[in-house]
């Protein structure tokens, strides 16, 4: 499967942004979807997971975040609010079809090439 992300760019904090993945699966075939970030200096972290209907997210966007997927069942959403400097950095989609859905990269067989998400103070 295929996956393309797009929405980065570049806002001032307390701004907003929706981040998309578009799949060239339907999106169900997947056992669940994550969107990641790699922050300056940090290693790759998930941010929201999706699985089943149900979504999770990082303590560092709960309230901020949400993920959705779109009735065309091929797309992917970060809807981002409140957006703070320290959520700079690329953000990619990722998905796993073998069950091994978490909050590990090691977790996912398919990804992105990721979207430059910038915040300014």
């Amino acid at each position: 499967a295929r996956l393309e992300e797009s929405g980065g760019g570049s806002v001032q904090a307390g701004g907003s942004l929706r981040l998309s993945c578009t799949t060239s699966r339907y999106t169900y075939g997947f056992a669940c979807m994550t969107w990641f970030r790699r922050s300056p200096g940090k290693e790759r972290e998930a941010v929201a997971i999706i699985s089943r209907g149900i979504a999770t997210y990082a303590e560092s966007v709960q309230g901020r975040f949400t993920i959705s997927k779109d009735k065309d069942q091929h797309t992917l959403y970060l809807q981002m609010y409140s957006l703070k400097p320290e959520d700079t950095g690329m953000y990619y989609c990722a998905a796993d079809d073998r069950f091994t859905c978490g909050w590990e990269d090691k977790s996912y067989n398919y990804w992105g090439q990721g979207t430059q998400v910038t915040v300014s103070s």
